[in-house]
């Protein structure tokens, strides 16, 4: 047996009938020589057996009542006087079915209530049967050892089949999950670059006529933007399918803060200013922390450059001993505009759904000054660092 269930279960339904018919026709013949008996061996002997292993096929589908006729057909066998032997071969077979396979109350009923018909059969069709109390004892507990046998089988099968259930709803699950992320990764690469892009464009419209200059820098930034977001779609989209590039490594990084420079540098060419500042010691972090800072250090700017009108921006990282703090400023109109400091936009609602499924914490709100803040405390999973005096 293996962890996908019994063997006999996976066979066809005809795979156990042949043995069967074929044991009980065979081996009955030399079953009745041995008791010398060899001439209660005839035709309907043998079409008996047959019966009582074709009736077999139908025990998936009719576990119960197929039981129900095997008794009967064995119980016409021995009504007959015909001679002991493998003709029980079907009877196992059809009692540990119905107990794996039917319904309890009606599987125990059928086989005790079968024992009793084919007893009753064999003392009224043969003289040399006799009832007496041990073999009935020996009779009720052999049925009980084949029934709890099924019993055991059944609840295995019920196990792995709940266990299966299991496993396949937690894959359900995490593909669910994982689409969520890509999605989430499409909305902040597409909002990112093609606010740039929006904005750049108009900038270009504006000034086509009066400062060529300015056109020029303008249609560099979308030129960029657009390759940029190329790549990144064509990345995430690939992860999406599945396919890894020929060498086995992704040919962009995976969002992380090692894009920041990359980030900022875009922003300036934009024409949003903006400055990091870094505090603590800085130290690799769990890429879920790495990948979610770089976005909403991203959507945050994002935000700031479509919304915030004339503004510089700052951006703070500050490595504590058990997380990360992300902060980006602005000084711009600090009315949030289009940005609502609870969240409703889709891009403060995924920052923020990012930040807690790290079990972090995100805000978002005006300046008591004037301007913009966005503050996510992303747990990086070292230990924090306790007084000495409380740990004395």
């Amino acid at each position: 047996m293996t962890k996908q269930g019994f063997g006999l279960g996976r066979l066809p339904v005809w795979g156990i009938v042949i043995p069967v018919a074929l044991i009980q026709v065979f081996f009955t013949f030399g079953a009745a020589y041995g008791q010398h008996e060899l001439d209660k061996v005839n035709a309907g002997t043998v079409v008996l057996l047959l019966a009582s292993a074709l009736t077999l096929l139908l025990r998936r589908r009719y576990p119960v009542s197929t039981l129900a006729a095997v008794w009967l057909i064995d119980s016409v066998y021995f009504a007959l006087d015909y001679p002991f032997g493998p003709v029980f071969l079907g009877m196992v077979v059809a009692i540990f079915n119905a107990a794996l396979n039917g319904r309890r109350l009606a599987a125990w009923v059928t086989c005790y209530g079968g024992a009793a018909v084919m007893f009753t059969a064999m003392l009224l069709g043969r003289p040399d049967v006799h009832f007496d109390w041990f073999s009935f004892g020996a009779v009720v507990a052999w049925l009980g050892l084949v029934m709890t046998a099924g019993e055991v089988a059944k609840a295995r099968k019920e196990r792995l089949a709940q266990a299966s259930a299991t496993a396949a709803e937690q894959q359900r699950r995490q593909a669910t999950e994982e689409r969520l992320r890509i999605a989430r990764e499409v909305h902040d690469v597409l909002a990112h670059h093609v606010s740039l892009i929006n904005v750049q464009s108009g900038v270009a419209l504006h000034l086509i006529d009066e400062q060529p200059d300015q056109v020029r820098q303008a249609l560099t930034a979308i030129k960029a933007s657009s390759k940029e977001v190329l790549v990144e779609l064509r990345n995430i989209l690939g992860v999406l399918r599945d396919v890894d590039n020929a060498d086995g490594a992704p040919r962009q990084p995976v969002a992380s803060l090692e894009q920041l420079d990359r980030l900022l540098a875009r922003m300036r060419a934009a024409g949003l200013p903006v400055e990091v500042e870094v505090h603590g010691d800085k130290r690799p972090l769990p890429s879920g922390v790495d990948a979610a800072a770089l976005r909403i250090v991203q959507e945050s700017l994002t935000n700031t450059y479509r919304h915030a009108g004339p503004t510089t921006a700052i951006v703070t990282l500050r490595y504590e001993p058990a997380d990360l703090v992300v902060q980006v400023t602005d000084d711009g109109r600090g009315d949030a505009g289009a940005i609502s400091s609870e969240g409703s936009g889709n891009g403060l609602a995924g920052m923020r759904q990012r930040a807690e499924a790290l079990g972090g914490t995100l805000t978002a709100q005006p300046r008591d000054g004037g301007g913009f803040c966005v503050t996510a405390t992303l747990p990086t999973g070292a230990p924090r660092r306790t007084d000495p005096e409380d740990s004395a």
